[in-house]
């Protein structure tokens, strides 16, 4: 174990977390908050601490797989406990646990949330849980990539750790410059969001921190409301960048490479427009024959609820845990289907559905033809076995830690769908459930364990979950 790149990376990770501190308390200047000198407090203190850790670079360079994941693991852990230390020094989450629920719901952009008036909290506060959103969008590793100069190729591991997807890949060779490619077109299509919502004339306050939260897809509001209150115009723009930035940003690449051809002949895209375009036009349908409103409201309606659900962004413009099983039943499909690999979107990810299609398809033509020999292929391309293995790995991880989470918060005595659907939406880092976790309430009601547990989910959720677990295996911190 290379301890000295652990400690070193961990630095810059504080170092940038506390520079970004500084935004929410130049936003509580401008409003004239007192609260916002807890911002600064913490910002110096962060900065201090991380100039001491990356005084001294590390002697030894080269890094391998365990140091990648464990830095990822801790980096995000240590991130959330001084991000959470804003709304409890300021007494606004009073409780620390709840402080930590709320910041690790916003940096892993899941969006699910302790608080029952979010309109209480003061504008620095309501900034910095949006901004969290973008922070974790894309990875505050993946930010780090794009100013701190690594070892070579071996950066990839802290990509492959932090990156939600089934694998990782470089979009150019160096993976300074992938990193920096993926921000440029994660901030460019964020300011076009921006832009739109400010014409539609939302208050720019408004817009920025709801463009925030689009773009890392994750689901803080700033009314209690969600995006119901807000107007047609903008709820449609929101729509449209919700499927956008859940798509998989080697798309773009390939697009702003001149190769549309290729870029369109990504199967998972396809397949991820497919799903939502099919799953809105059902609910649609079970909308209007159940007499809930006209077509084109219960349209846009679905298509917003479907696109939230499946990118895992968490907005809500209706109550739709009111809405019919059949339609319930097809959001909850999507909170576990989730959106493309190498987008800022949560979920199973829609490669991994069609790696298991495909294994499905390959082992029924096997029963019929045992001498057949058939290349499991995406995009034109051989998937390697050690995709399908990871792949299969991945599922039989997802569900132990899914029900073993459900067994330890039913010992607060909620109901099943209750249960269910929380541990859905945090592992799956979507935010609303239904039941008690419906769009309408909060999480509020969980006890403190309970909220440990769906704050790890979240984290492991975002993280792949191997991060995560390896901080539990006792051979990973032997230092050979």
């Amino acid at each position: 174990m290379n301890y000295g790149v652990i400690r070193f990376v961990m630095g810059w990770i504080i170092r940038v977390e506390g520079i970004f501190l500084l935004l929410p308390w130049f936003i509580g200047i401008i409003y004239k908050e007192t609260s916002s000198r807890y911002f600064l407090l913490c910002a110096v203190v962060a900065l201090i601490f991380g100039v001491f850790l990356t005084r001294k670079k590390p002697d030894k360079k080269s890094f391998y797989a365990r140091e990648g994941f464990i830095t990822v693991a801790l980096g995000w852990i240590v991130m959330s406990f001084i991000g959470a230390m804003p709304f409890y020094l300021s007494g606004e989450i009073p409780s620390f646990i709840d402080a930590m629920f709320e910041i690790i719901s916003g940096f892993t952009t899941t969006g699910a949330s302790i608080l029952s008036d979010v309109e209480a909290l003061s504008k620095c506060m309501l900034f910095w849980r949006s901004f969290s959103h973008w922070l974790g969008g894309m990875g505050v590793l993946v930010f780090v990539l794009t100013i701190l100069p690594m070892a070579g190729g071996e950066s990839m591991y802290f990509m492959r750790a932090e990156s939600p997807g089934p694998s990782v890949s470089k979009l150019v060779p160096k993976i300074r410059k992938t990193a920096k490619a993926l921000y440029l077109i994660y901030i460019g299509l964020m300011m076009i969001e921006i832009f739109l919502l400010v014409i539609g004339k939302m208050p720019v306050f408004d817009a920025v921190c709801l463009s925030f939260g689009t773009a890392g897809t994750g689901g803080f509001g700033l009314l209690n409301s969600s995006i119901a209150s807000y107007t047609l115009y903008q709820q449609i723009v929101i729509t449209i960048f919700m499927m956008l930035f859940g798509v998989n940003f080697a798309f773009y690449f390939l697009i702003l490479m001149k190769k549309p051809k290729e870029a369109f002949g990504i199967q998972e895209v396809r397949w991820y427009l497919g799903i939502y375009g099919t799953v809105s036009l059902l609910i649609t349908l079970n909308l209007t024959l159940t007499g809930k409103e006209g077509f084109f409201t219960n349209l846009h309606q679905a298509t917003f609820q479907a696109a939230s659900v499946m990118t895992t962004t968490g907005y809500s413009t209706v109550n739709f845990d009111l809405w019919p099983e059949f339609s319930k039943l097809l959001l909850v499909v999507l909170m576990f289907i989730g959106a493309c690999a190498g987008s800022t979107g949560g979920g199973i990810k829609v490669s991994r559905i069609l790696i298991y299609l495909k294994t499905i398809k390959k082992e029924l033509s096997y029963l019929v033809h045992p001498r057949s020999v058939k290349i499991l292929r995406m995009d034109g391309k051989k998937i390697e076995h050690e995709v399908i293995r990871s792949a299969n790995v991945f599922l039989c991880t997802y569900v132990i830690v899914f029900f073993l989470s459900m067994i330890l918060i039913s010992l607060d005595g909620f109901n099943y769908e209750t249960n269910f659907t929380a541990v859905a939406a945090t592992l799956n880092n979507i935010g609303p459930g239904l039941s008690a976790v419906g769009p309408a309430e909060n999480f509020g009601g969980f006890s403190n364990l309970s909220k440990i547990v769906l704050s790890f989910d979240m984290l492991a959720g975002r993280l792949e979950l191997f991060p995560m677990l390896l901080l539990f295996l006792p051979s990973t911190w032997k230092r050979k």
